[in-house]
C-alpha cells in the first residue's frame, strides 16, 4: 500500500500571474505505476527510474543512464521523455503523468514543464535523496512556482521508502 503519500502545492504570484501548480491527491493506480518506475530504477546506473502514462497505459519508460551513455543529462525522466518523443511526438505528451522514483531535479522538472506534462508523481523527495546522494536543493514545487505559464499537478511520497531502499 502507499507509504507517506503527500500532495504538494505551489502557491505564489509571479509577475501578476497566478501559479498553476496544484496539489494532486494520490490516485488509486499511483502505487502500481510507481512500482514500475521503481523497477526501472533498479536497472539504473544510479537508482532513478521513470514511466510516462496516459489513459492508464504506460507509453514510455526510462532509467538513469548517465554512466552508460557518458551523458550527465541521461536522468531517468529525461530518458523516458526522449523515448516518448521518439515514439509518439511532442503533442501526445499533453495529459500524461510522469511517475519517477525520485523527486525531479531542477533540470528534469524544467523539461517536464516545458513538455507540457500535466502531472508528476514522485516517490522519494529531494530531502530524502539528499541523505543518500548529492542534490541541488530545489524541489519540484520550487521549480513549478516559477513557471506561471504552466499548469501541473504534483504528488509526492508514493512508495518513497521502497525507492530510498534502492540506495545501498
Amino acid at each position: 500500500m502507499l507509504k507517506g503519500g503527500t500532495a504538494l502545492v505551489a502557491v505564489a504570484l509571479t509577475a501578476g500571474q497566478e501559479v498553476r501548480a496544484r496539489s494532486a491527491p494520490v490516485l488509486p493506480d499511483d502505487a502500481r505505476f510507481m512500482q514500475l518506475a521503481i523497477d526501472e530504477a533498479a536497472k539504473a546506473d544510479f537508482p532513478f527510474g521513470s514511466v510516462i502514462v496516459k489513459d492508464g497505459e504506460v507509453l514510455a519508460q526510462g532509467h538513469n543512464r548517465t554512466h552508460a551513455e557518458r551523458d550527465p543529462t541521461a536522468h531517468g525522466e529525461m530518458v523516458a521523455i526522449r523515448a516518448f518523443l521518439r515514439q509518439h511526438g511532442p503533442e501526445a505528451l499533453k495529459g500524461t503523468t510522469l511517475y519517477t522514483s525520485g523527486e525531479p531535479c531542477c533540470m528534469c522538472m524544467g523539461a517536464i514543464i516545458w513538455c507540457g506534462i500535466g502531472r508528476v508523481v514522485f516517490a522519494a523527495s529531494i530531502a530524502q535523496l539528499a541523505t543518500k546522494i548529492g542534490q541541488i536543493m530545489l524541489t519540484a514545487e520550487d521549480i513549478a512556482a516559477k513557471a506561471p505559464f504552466a499548469s501541473i499537478d504534483i504528488t509526492g511520497g508514493v512508495l518513497a521508502e521502497d525507492a530510498v531502499r534502492l540506495f545501498k
